[in-house]
């Protein structure tokens, strides 16, 4: 089976994404990214879902559930209204975490 990519996230942040052939998913209701999410990772048809960073924070609950997976990968993604560095925070934790220490950004 062949497995796609989504994003999640607000319409001005995620509108070029569908360009690309990335699924969209327009979530202008903050409070529900957790149910989006849980919706469509549970469907197996993602490989990668790409979300904008405020969402990937308000689903915190939903994506541990995912997080012992490797697939979907739920990765964070700056939105239109700036970067809060969380998928930079992510990717050094990781780096730390496999090499043990921050090789990265020396944070």
């Amino acid at each position: 089976m062949v497995k796609n990519i989504a994003v999640i996230g607000d319409s001005e942040s995620i509108k070029g994404f569908g360009a690309v052939g990335i699924d969209m998913y327009l979530c202008d209701e903050p409070q529900e990214s957790g149910n989006l999410l849980k919706r469509i990772a549970e469907g197996e048809d993602y490989a990668i879902i790409f979300m904008t960073e405020e969402l990937f924070e308000l689903s915190a609950k939903e994506r541990s559930k995912f997080a012992e997976k490797t697939v979907p990968a739920v990765i964070p993604i700056p939105s239109a209204g700036g970067n809060r560095g969380i998928g930079q925070k992510r990717l050094s934790l990781f780096v730390e975490q496999a090499v043990g220490s921050d090789i990265l950004f020396g944070n």
